[in-house]
C-alpha cells in the first residue's frame, strides 16, 4: 500500500508546478516535500518526476495521479455513507475550453456545486486537446471535441457549440467588401484563441483556402470577442457568446451561410465516485 501523504505531496507538486509553491500549500518546508517525493520514488523504484525541460510527471507518475484522483473521490462517497469521518470539501479537477465556462457552464454545475459542496479545479484548454489532461492523470475529468474515450475512462455527448466568423461591419467593408475570397484571406488580419485552435483554420478550408494568414493570438474568451468589436480582427466566436452583439449590429458574419459546429464530450474515469456520475448526470441531461 501507497503512503498517500507521499501521492498528497506528488499531486501538489505538479498542480503547483513546484515545489516552494506546494510547501505552501501543504505547511511543510520545500525541503519536506522533495523528502516526500524522494520516498515516493524510492517506494516505486523509478522517478516520478521530469525536472527539465520543465517540472512534469513522468509516465509511472502519471499513472500514480490518476489513481489519486480516483482514490479521493472514493473516499468522499465514504465520508457520506460514514458521517462521523471528517470530511473535507471535495475539490474537482477538470480541463474544459474557455468558450464553454463563458457560455453555458456555470449555469449546468451551479446546482451540484451548491448541494454537493463541491470546489472546482478549472484548467483551461482548447477543445481539441483537453483530452490529454487526462491521459496524463491530471484532472479527474474532462469537456473536448473527441468522441474516442481512452482507456479506464468513458465519455458522453452533451452537445455542441455553433460558431460563426463575426467581425465589425466597419472591418469588414475595409478587408472583406466583396466578400471573401484568398486575397483577402491573405491580408486580413483574424483572431486565434491559441497554438492549439484549429477553428480558424477549418474555417478557411471551408472556403477553400489553405494559405498563411495574419493572426493576433488572444488566449480570452471575453477579450477575442472585444478585439472583434473594436475592428482588429475576425475569428471564430460561438453564437451563444454573440447573440447580443449580433442582435445590436456591432458584429456581422465575414462569410454568409458559413459555420463551424463543434461536438463536445465529457470525458471521465470509470471508477470516479458518486460525485462525478451526478455531474455527469446534470451534463447528460443539459444537451446543448
Amino acid at each position: 500500500m501507497f503512503d498517500y501523504k507521499l501521492l498528497h505531496a506528488l499531486a501538489t507538486v505538479v498542480e503547483c508546478g513546484g515545489f516552494e509553491r506546494a510547501g505552501d500549500v501543504l505547511g511543510l518546508s520545500q525541503s519536506a516535500v522533495s523528502q516526500r517525493i524522494k520516498a515516493l520514488e524510492v517506494r516505486l523504484g523509478q522517478p516520478v518526476l521530469m525536472r527539465h525541460p520543465k517540472l512534469s510527471p513522468t509516465p509511472a507518475g502519471q499513472r500514480l495521479l490518476t489513481h489519486y484522483q480516483q482514490v479521493q473521490l472514493l473516499e468522499r462517497d465514504l465520508h457520506q455513507t460514514l458521517p462521523t469521518l471528517d470530511n473535507a470539501a471535495a475539490r474537482l479537477r477538470i480541463a474544459i475550453n474557455a468558450d464553454s465556462v463563458v457560455t453555458w457552464w456555470a449555469s449546468a454545475v451551479t446546482d451540484i456545486c451548491q448541494t454537493e459542496g463541491v470546489l472546482l479545479d478549472l484548467v483551461i484548454e482548447d477543445q481539441e486537446v483537453g483530452l490529454k489532461r487526462l491521459r496524463d492523470g491530471d484532472v479527474a475529468a474532462c469537456l473536448c471535441s473527441t468522441p474516442t474515450p481512452i482507456a479506464g475512462a468513458r465519455c458522453i455527448k452533451v452537445g455542441e457549440m455553433h460558431y460563426q466568423p463575426l467581425a465589425s461591419p466597419g472591418y469588414v467593408a475595409r478587408y472583406f467588401p466583396e466578400g471573401p475570397s484568398a486575397g483577402a484571406f491573405q491580408r486580413a488580419p483574424a483572431i486565434v484563441f491559441g497554438p492549439h485552435d484549429q477553428l480558424q483554420h477549418r474555417f478557411l478550408a471551408q472556403c477553400g483556402y489553405h494559405g498563411h494568414f495574419p493572426y493576433h493570438l488572444c488566449p480570452s474568451s471575453e477579450g477575442f470577442v472585444r478585439l472583434a468589436s473594436a475592428g482588429i480582427g475576425y475569428g471564430m466566436v460561438p453564437l451563444l457568446q454573440a447573440a447580443e452583439q449580433l442582435q445590436s449590429g456591432q458584429l456581422v458574419s465575414i462569410a454568409q451561410g458559413h459555420s463551424l459546429t463543434v461536438p463536445l464530450y465529457w470525458h471521465f474515469w470509470r471508477h470516479s465516485g458518486l460525485l462525478v456520475q451526478r455531474l455527469t448526470e446534470s451534463l447528460n441531461c443539459l444537451m446543448l
